[in-house]
């Protein structure tokens, strides 16, 4: 969200929020409902959503905790009443999971956890499932997902077994999925065997994506929304600054891409990344006020801005390379870099690309075969990616 206010002020302003709502297992006592707020009326509080037929209460504003590095940010969004955080097994080497197991310790029982497994079969996802309870110092996980499957072929039959142990093993609660593709929603919609359903969802992106997550809010998912702040596109910190980073502060605009998204009320919760105390206090401040005209302009205009630059994965791209590449993915690389300020973020996962992409050089091309539908700049971004990860 936009940082132009220091923490002083935020301190100074007194952030007043209401008591937050339990995530305790079925045996143990029954979930704390908010009580009222004693603040001001001007004050933020929260609004509180049922994670589909989970049942479990959860603040709309989450943490995604991928790229934090300081455990006290999520310490702290935890006592500000945030109940929402999600992790990876893969992030950050393995070492995420510890940091937020360590800052949560004080809090598992009044919040929401849920990590994810890159497991390719039963076996690999069992035991990265009890690597990551060992790593977050938990005996179960709120909700257990199977991590970016954009392929119905990838929700094998397996990994919904291993899930299903899981379960039955009381070592996870709710099993769910998360994936970047429209195409994967009415599939996940209809699975029995899905709770929560984890999806790219923000005010970038075409009106079929909205009719998408009302399909699996209607089946009785959970849906949780990443990618909500549309890349954020600013100054990349562990890259080379982008160009245009000027042009993409506009005062209160990242608070309006936020509220685009909780405004949905088939949206259950959301998980934008928070570095630091400032970002936590500007999610919150942004979840409590309603979506207003001021903010649709804002966001007309926003959209002109990050046009060349972000991709909101329509997949219209997938197999247009002539050389084969991930298109969505390698512009999600750039965005690392140049909108969360994570350089080293967008380099393991450029890294991770096969050898025969990881060397190609679109200007060795004479010609591009992807065109973007929306306006993205293809060949300048891929260039980009190619430039700031490749060897």
């Amino acid at each position: 969200m936009d940082r132009s206010a220091s923490r002083r002020k935020f301190l100074a302003a007194g952030l007043a929020l209401p008591a937050v709502a339990s995530a305790t297992r079925p045996q143990d006592s029954p979930a704390r409902q908010p009580q009222p707020s004693s603040a001001s009326p001007a004050a933020p509080v929260f609004q509180y959503r049922t994670l589909g037929r989970t049942k479990l209460k959860v603040t709309t504003v989450g943490m995604g905790c991928m790229i934090t590095s300081d455990g006290s940010v999520i310490e702290h969004a935890a006592d500000m009443g945030i109940t929402y955080f999600d992790t990876a097994r893969m992030y950050q080497k393995g070492n995420n999971e510890r940091m937020v197991g360590a800052a949560l310790k004080r809090k598992r029982k009044d919040i929401v956890l849920s990590t994810k497994t890159e497991g390719k079969d039963k076996a690999e996802a069992l035991e990265q499932l009890d690597t990551s309870l060992k790593e977050l110092g938990t005996d179960y996980l709120d909700v257990w997902y199977l991590h970016g499957k954009d392929k119905i072929e990838e929700v094998n039959d397996g990994l919904i077994e291993a899930q299903q142990i899981a379960i039955k093993a009381g070592k996870v609660r709710f099993a769910g999925v998360s994936t970047h593709q429209r195409a994967m929603l009415p599939f996940l919609a209809k699975h029995e065997k899905i709770d929560v359903v984890l999806a790219n969802y923000n005010f970038t992106m075409e009106p079929e994506w909205t009719a998408a997550i009302e399909e699996v809010a209607k089946a009785g998912k959970g849906v949780v929304a990443m990618k909500v702040m549309a890349g954020g596109l600013g100054r990349g910190r562990g890259g080379a600054a982008n160009s245009n980073a000027e042009r993409f502060k506009q005062p209160g605009a990242m608070a309006a891409v936020y509220r685009w998204v909780t405004r949905n009320p088939n949206v259950s919760t959301t998980i934008p990344s928070m570095t630091d105390i400032e970002q936590v206090a500007d999610n919150i401040r942004a979840g409590s006020q309603p979506f207003s005209p001021a903010d649709a302009k804002l966001l007309a205009e926003r959209r002109e801005l990050i046009r060349p630059f972000y991709c909101n994965v329509c997949g219209k791209c997938e197999g247009a390379c002539q050389k084969g590449l991930p298109v969505a993915n390698m512009l999600r690389f750039v965005t690392y870099a140049d909108g969360y300020g994570q350089f080293a973020l967008g380099r393991e996962r450029f890294l991770e690309l096969s050898a025969e992409h990881a060397a190609v050089r679109c200007a060795d091309c004479s010609s591009c075969t992807v065109s973007c539908p929306h306006g993205v700049r293809v060949v300048d971004q891929l260039t980009r990616a190619q430039e700031l990860f490749g060897c």
